[in-house]
């Protein structure tokens, strides 16, 4: 069979599995299975199959998933996070559209702190929506912030996509955390911009109310207390690579075994508490790792029955420039991103993109940089973006599916214009080369 028939055969079996309700995983293994049994000789195909799982999970980078998943199932359930949420709201005083900045705000913390992107989304609306409409603030302004806070997790590190992106697109997972750092909070930057022009220029957005100013002292004690602590966690997930003393798997231990203790030192630390988080942290790893699994097995039947090859040749043979290429693939990430979700995109796209880009001469952390802001604007834009259905499922009644459309427009326009700025300036990108 010709390559092109093959690669239709293959991703439209996993679409059509996914569209029917099939677990990614589950799709990916199923069809993969099928392909080597046909492809590879049968019986030897499946035992290929067993070997490349086996090869594939026996990775050290790994076990860093786990760890940084268990930090932030830690640092939530014993109720850590939500002293910061008290400690954002006393120091941002009364600036115009002062909930929403405190939503972007522990949005970021959040993302540092966890990378469950749906998790977030719910927890912020959760937490900031009734606040803010009892407040009377307009429903852009209420619904906005929380799902633009909640796309952020999959960029700011420490994240378990990123970890995952990272190990299928077989790049440095240590550089790659270190340089979605600054697109993140480059894009913090613009959400906190927007909503403070937006509310001065319109303050019906965000009435202001009675704030009482604290003092310096109280600021001082309240962010020693709630904040600094949990920035020492963030800063042994992520100094220490940066410091070159710690691998990204040594470091997500240490910040593992310093949320227990800190847990423990706020009286936090219960029965309870353990057993949830770490049951939370088994459920994601073994679902992250048997996606990696079947992601290693896809990629294989890819090269073996010529796609990758295929795909590689066409694409090099065609007379543009790579930059037109690139922004080619990231558009198609952009596109899948409104009717998939975040591991089916990836798993999808990475095993034929990432040749591409080496053979271009592309830095493939940047590029995986890119693809997590393309993931990002997926996930907002309608109709169809994750984020938007966890916000509608979060939400009161009378929020309509259109409102939250027209709230997610403008932060899908800043993401854009953060993706632009990425790519005409790759060092935001690539600044830090160890890892």
């Amino acid at each position: 069979m010709d390559w092109p028939f093959i690669m239709v055969l293959l991703f439209g079996s996993l679409l059509g599995l996914m569209f029917i309700g099939m677990p990614v995983a589950f799709s990916f293994l199923l069809v993969t299975s099928g392909a080597m049994y046909c492809l590879m000789g049968g019986p030897n195909g499946l035992t290929q199959l067993t070997v490349s799982i086996f090869d594939s999970l026996t990775k050290f980078n790994l076990t860093a998933i786990p760890f940084f998943i268990l930090m932030g199932e830690i640092l939530y359930h014993a109720g850590l996070v939500s002293r910061a949420l008290d400690f954002f709201s006393k120091i941002v005083g009364s600036i115009p559209g002062r909930l929403a900045v405190v939503t972007f705000l522990i949005g970021g913390l959040f993302a540092a702190l966890s990378g469950a992107t749906v998790a977030s989304t719910a927890v912020l609306a959760s937490l900031m929506v009734p606040e803010m409409m009892k407040r009377s603030y307009g429903k852009e302004m209420v619904l906005g912030p929380v799902m633009a806070s909640g796309a952020l997790d999959m960029i700011i590190p420490p994240s378990a996509l990123t970890v995952l992106l990272g190990t299928l697109a077989e790049v440095s997972i240590g550089r790659l955390l270190i340089n979605a750092i600054v697109p993140g909070y480059i894009l913090l930057a613009m959400y906190v911009g927007y909503v403070m022009i937006r509310c001065w220029l319109n303050p019906a957005l965000a009435p202001r109310y009675e704030f009482q100013a604290i003092g310096w002292k109280e600021v001082a004690f309240s962010g020693a207390r709630d904040l600094f602590p949990l920035a020492i966690v963030i800063f042994a997930a992520l100094g220490l690579i940066i410091m070159g003393v710690a691998t990204p798997t040594e470091a997500a231990a240490l910040a593992s075994l310093m949320a227990f203790i800190l847990a423990a030192a706020y009286r936090r630390l219960n029965v309870g508490t353990v057993k949830t988080s770490i049951l939370s942290s088994l459920k994601v790893t073994i679902m992250i790792l048997t996606i990696i699994a079947a992601s290693a097995a896809f990629s294989q039947v890819l090269a073996f029955s010529g796609v990758s090859r295929g795909m590689l040749g066409l694409v090099l043979g065609v007379s543009v420039n790579p930059m037109v290429i690139l922004v080619i693939m990231l558009l198609v990430v952009i596109l899948l991103g409104c009717v998939l979700e975040q591991v089916s995109i990836m798993m999808i796209t990475l095993p034929i993109f990432m040749p591409i880009i080496k053979n271009l001469g592309y830095d493939p952390v940047w590029f995986c940089i890119l693809v997590l802001l393309c993931l990002a604007i997926g996930q907002l834009t309608p109709p169809f973006g994750l984020a938007l259905f966890v916000m509608k499922g979060s939400t009161p009644p009378e929020i309509t599916m259109k409102d939250i459309y027209r709230s997610a427009l403008p932060y899908v326009y800043l993401d854009f214009a953060g993706l632009c700025l990425v790519i005409a300036f790759p060092i935001l990108g690539t600044w830090f080369k160890g890892g």
